[in-house]
């Protein structure tokens, strides 16, 4: 028998239920007016909504009934996270409501993973073999390219709907009907009032494959946190910290997952494993990985323009000069350390293979061949009929197009091409149109 998640159908992940379905009745402009109101009388909310770590972990085990959380690890990211949002972040009313309820999400899920174990010890034993990582600059296709690769039916990818809700551990006989899929969609339907944009971005639904930065953000060593928020103290310090706890929580989630509903391997993905090859391959030494690449002038606004999309509902302040150098500026550092830690590993060489986004647009089928064939991996009939479904199924721009400048956000193109030209130049990546 699943489990019922204490308080799930009463909040709907983030507002209590009779102002769920007012929100949802009145659209975006309601959340606008709340947080106009919240500016002007609130003080931005901080005497009612509280991102306090005592009272969120108090919080999260008076929900679930427990209090084992395995280990501590967690402790000192979540404080120093909880920091930045206070001192950064410029929090609006929504901001500190849906901050206070991901947390909580999450430290209960931890506590039931933990109580899952301790009932079932054997979750530990399970094998993670030969998992496949998407990696790359963002907007260069990855999404896609898991999305296709997870329609193989014997390989195994984290759902979105089993990593906002991994316990108890899935299994297979209810695997396509399990309750929490459901659940899900109800809570990603706050996306069309959050960021009604963002589905021209990603694909997104709770059967669909998502990152693993949905994972590792249970350990609080995630770089979905700068992705959503301006958190810019948490970030300068997550840079300095080593990635192995944060992919050795990553493990104990797949066989989690992977307990009563294995699969042949794990289909993987984010766009910050870029930054943490070392932490990866230590904690997955058999992983392969594969590395999309496209013109970073195409990547940069793209990027841009979605973080100003996550973002907007959740601050106060939303300047785009100054996202545009927070990004560049990421994916610059991360690109050159991704190509140092590969040159630096020749023994490690057969472990990657590099995608360009031209070729996966123009052949999606082709690439993935490519890929099967370059790891040794069976590529079946069956696997190849499924994405070739998807692939028809899912068009460039199907959700609507979104448009962008690089000036919007501060970026010269010339000073950018400039800037990239060490990458371009070794991975031989043409400048799109």
């Amino acid at each position: 028998m699943l489990q019922e998640v204490p308080g799930a159908d009463e909040t709907h992940g983030i507002f209590p239920k009779s102002l769920h379905k007012t929100l949802c009745a009145l659209g975006s402009a309601a959340l606008s007016g709340l947080n106009g109101v919240c500016r002007s009388v609130l003080a931005d909310g901080r005497p009612f909504v509280r991102l306090d770590e005592t009272d969120l972990l108090e919080t999260s085990r008076r929900r679930t009934g427990l209090d084992d959380f395995h280990d501590d690890l967690f402790r000192e990211p979540l404080r120093i996270l909880l920091d930045s949002f206070e001192r950064d972040a410029d929090l609006n009313l929504v901001g500190r409501v849906c901050v206070r309820s991901e947390i909580t999400r999450m430290l209960c899920n931890r506590l039931y993973m933990v109580a899952d174990c301790g009932r079932n010890p054997e979750i530990h034993e399970e094998k993670i073999q030969r998992p496949l990582f998407i990696t790359g600059l963002p907007r260069s296709g990855s999404t896609f390219l898991h999305t296709l690769l997870a329609q193989d039916p014997r390989c195994r990818t984290p759902r979105i709907w089993e990593v906002m809700q991994p316990s108890p551990p899935p299994e297979r006989r209810t695997y396509d009907s399990d309750p929490r899929i459901g659940r899900t969609e109800r809570q990603l339907k706050w996306l069309d009032i959050l960021m009604p944009e963002f589905e021209k971005f990603h694909l997104i639904h709770a059967r669909y494959p998502q990152e693993c930065i949905a994972i590792t953000d249970h350990a609080f060593l995630s770089y979905v946190f700068e992705t959503m928020y301006q958190v810019s103290s948490y970030r300068d310090w997550h840079d300095q910290q080593d990635k192995r706890p944060a992919y050795e929580f990553h493990r104990r989630f797949l066989q989690q997952l992977q307990w009563r509903c294995p699969g042949s391997h794990w289909v993987l993905k984010a766009p910050s494993h870029l930054m943490a090859l070392e932490a990866l391959l230590a904690v997955y030494p058999d992983a392969d990985i594969v590395v999309t690449h496209r013109d970073p002038l195409k990547v940069l606004p793209s990027c841009a323009s979605l973080t100003r999309v996550l973002r907007a509902p959740f601050t106060n302040r939303l300047r785009g000069e100054e996202i545009g150098g927070e990004v560049s500026n990421r994916w610059e550092g991360s690109t050159r350390y991704a190509m140092r830690f590969r040159e630096e590993h020749h023994d490690l060489r057969q472990r990657f293979y590099d995608v360009q986004y031209p070729d996966l647009k123009e052949d999606p089928l082709a690439v993935v061949r490519g890929i099967y064939d370059y790891f040794g991996r069976e590529f079946g009939p069956d696997a190849e009929k499924a994405m070739q479904r998807f692939s028809a199924a899912n068009p460039k721009d199907g959700h609507g197009v979104h448009r962008y400048t690089l000036e919007e956000f501060g970026l010269d193109r010339d000073a950018e091409r400039g800037r990239f030209r060490f990458y371009t130049d070794f991975f031989g990546i043409a400048p799109e149109a």
